[in-house]
This record gives structure tokens, sequence and C-alpha cells, in this order.
């Protein structure tokens, strides 16, 4: 993690950048999928996106065609909520401990986010830990989304960035994904025991904030 000084501005949260690189041209789905058939790369990479498999599970729900039963679309519409303009939906957050179940928050809950950041993690020092996001993506491909986030301590700042990828839109094959963090090792000693803030984003290539919030964990003798 790289410090980001005691005092934090906007730009704290701001992902960094490789050098030279330009977010290319956008283009829908429907171009994506009608790109060169012929071109074996080009028919992977599409595939590592997930395109052209599955019916795509994208919010607003269509309206149901006359050749589908009237029972079937209204199963449709309770598995989804209509009208739903975003673009990535993160579903629920989780940290992983090796030896301790899972504890996970369901972001489809009122007030989640808000028990995020009033009711703090506890991590064990010295523990190894990673984090978790179950999420779905609608509409359009979604490109180069990061996960960034700033933890702070007695004015000390930190910040860390991973890159999360590039996903097409979930479909019947794939109803939602799942990205795991890069193992992290609790901090431990005198020093490292005590209480710590965070706040976190996911954003994408188009610097377009898909979540954002904030959150804290104590790091104890034990658990």
């Amino acid at each position: 993690m790289s410090g980001v000084g005691a005092n934090p501005n906007p730009d704290d949260l701001e992902p960094e950048h490789t050098e030279g690189f330009k977010v290319g041209e956008k283009k829908t789905i429907e171009e994506y999928q009608n790109l060169d058939a012929n071109d074996e790369s080009l028919r992977k990479w599409k595939q590592s996106l997930g395109l052209g498999t599955g019916s795509d599970l994208s919010d607003p729900v269509s309206p149901p065609n006359h050749t589908k039963p009237l029972l079937c679309h209204r199963l449709l519409l309770t598995r989804r909520s209509k009208n739903d303009k975003r673009r990535v939906i993160i579903l629920s957050l989780g940290l992983e401990v090796a030896g301790r179940s899972d504890i996970v928050i369901d972001l489809s809950q009122p007030g989640a986010l808000e028990d995020l950041n009033k009711h703090p993690f506890t991590i064990k020092e010295g523990a190894t830990f990673r984090m978790k996001a179950r999420f779905k993506v609608q509409h359009q491909i979604c490109s180069g989304m990061k996960y960034v986030q700033v933890v702070s301590r007695m004015g000390v700042k930190n910040k860390m960035q991973e890159m999360i990828g590039s996903y097409s839109p979930n479909t019947t094959d794939k109803p939602e994904y799942e990205k795991k963090f890069e193992t992290e090792t609790a901090p431990s000693g005198m020093l490292g025991r005590g209480h710590y803030e965070a706040v976190s984003k996911f954003v994408d290539d188009d610097n377009q904030t898909h979540l954002q919030f904030k959150w804290a964990f104590d790091i104890k003798k034990d658990w």
C-alpha cells in the first residue's frame, strides 16, 4: 500500500492509470458480437467476456412476446427488478479467513452499507485474510473495473488498488460474477492493534463509480 497523507482529498480514491493507456472506442453488445467471427483470437476474447452464451439478464425487463407463456414472464418479473439503469450492481461483500466461516454482507438488504460502517469487522492480529465481492453486470460491457481503498488510523492513510477486470452483461448461463482479492496479512503487535477506518469504491475505465462506501475494522489479539 502507498501512503496518501494525513489529510485526504477527493483524489485519494482516484484510480491509478498505466502511463500511455487510452480507453478504447465504446461498442454496443451487438457490435461486439458481430465482430469478425473468423478471427480465432477475437473469438476467444469475446468468449472470455462471456459474449454469446445464454440470455441477457439486464434490466429493464423487455415486454413478453406472444410466443412465451404469461407465467414465464411473471417469473422473470419476480426475479429481476425493473428499470434498473446501473451498469454494475455489487451484490455482496465478504471476508474470507482460513479456518473460519466467511463474513458476508448482503447488499440487497436495507441499511447494509450503513451497518458495515457502524459495526466494524474484528480481525485477529497477524491473521491471513482476503476480501471478495459478488456482482452483476448489465446493459453493456464494463471495462477495466477496479477496487480502490484508503485505510486510515491515527492520521496515517494508506491506499491500495486491485484490478477486477472487464466483464460482459450477465446471462442465464452466468447469472453473476465473483472476484476474490489478493491475500493480505493483518498487522500485529502493540502498534498494529487498534481501530481502522476505510473508504472504498468500485470504478471502471470510464471513471464511473459503481459503489462507494465507508467501513471499519478492529485488529485485536484474538477473534
